[in-house]
């Protein structure tokens, strides 16, 4: 009887480990010197209500020199990335109706235009107003969360123009030994609609999925290992093994005594 313990533990320790193929990404790539293509679309983000816009004119002066068109937003360009706070300070916010509201140019339908388009048509306006003039155009609300079985759970914001589900998920301190790399979850909404993606990071067909190029204000929930569970409650169930195997060896040991 006391040779069931150790068995039972070793049977539980074992249950409990991962293999390397659970813990590794992209495992059926070919093996090294084999080339694998995927094609790749790159999606064109559309700006929509509620976006924040970054927006900035300059104009050559009389002098010959740059200057800065837009000094009501402007002025503290050189802050503006410090937070939250300052962006939504210093950004353009899109009203309900798809607009935003820019000196030189007043109300300006935007919704529904990608960032090069929409610095296009600035551009265009611009150029009927000054000489020389530069538009620059970027998106600042374009975070993105990642939650579940990762290292560092959280919303995070992105300062490139792309980002692809694996630099997020590393963002957030990559899967950790208790997340499913083949069951990933990403939650995209786009207006008045959500579209999920189940993804696998073990897999190289995701390399080619919709979901593999994150969109501003995706959510990537990580699922955890069905072993998590059993993880979670291993100690009990040692505790629970020790106890019934302890009284099984008592009450052996009785029935022992008193037999003799």
């Amino acid at each position: 009887m006391k040779k069931i313990f150790p068995i039972v533990a070793m049977i539980l320790l074992l249950a409990s480990c991962s293999t390397q193929e659970e813990l590794s990404y992209l495992n059926n790539l070919d093996e090294a010197g084999g080339e694998d293509y995927f094609t790749m679309e790159i999606p064109e983000y559309k700006i929509q209500v509620r976006d924040l816009l970054y927006i900035s004119v300059k104009a050559q002066t009389p002098e010959g020199t740059l200057a800065q068109m837009l000094y009501d937003r402007t002025m503290g360009a050189g802050t503006y990335m410090n937070d939250e706070a300052s962006q939504y300070i210093m950004g353009y916010s899109v009203d309900p109706e798809g607009k935003v509201t820019v000196p030189l140019f007043g109300a300006v339908p935007v919704a529904g235009l990608t960032i090069f388009e929409i610095q296009d048509l600035f551009q265009t306006r611009v150029d009927s107003l000054f000489r020389h003039a530069y538009v620059e155009v970027r998106l600042l609300s374009f975070k993105f969360t990642v939650i579940g079985e990762v290292g560092n759970p959280g919303s995070y914001v992105n300062y490139n123009d792309q980002l692809t589900v694996f630099e997020a998920i590393g963002r957030a301190g990559g899967v950790t030994e208790t997340g499913a790399k083949e069951r990933v979850l990403v939650i995209r909404p786009t207006g008045n609609t959500t579209t999920t993606f189940q993804i696998n990071l073990q897999d190289k067909n995701t390399l080619a999925s919709p979901a593999y190029f994150m969109a501003p204000n995706d959510v990537v929930i990580v699922q955890p290992v069905p072993k998590k569970t059993f993880n979670v409650n291993l100690p009990t169930f040692a505790f629970i093994i020790t106890s019934v195997t302890s009284a099984i060896t008592t009450t052996l040991l009785m029935i022992d005594y008193f037999g003799n």
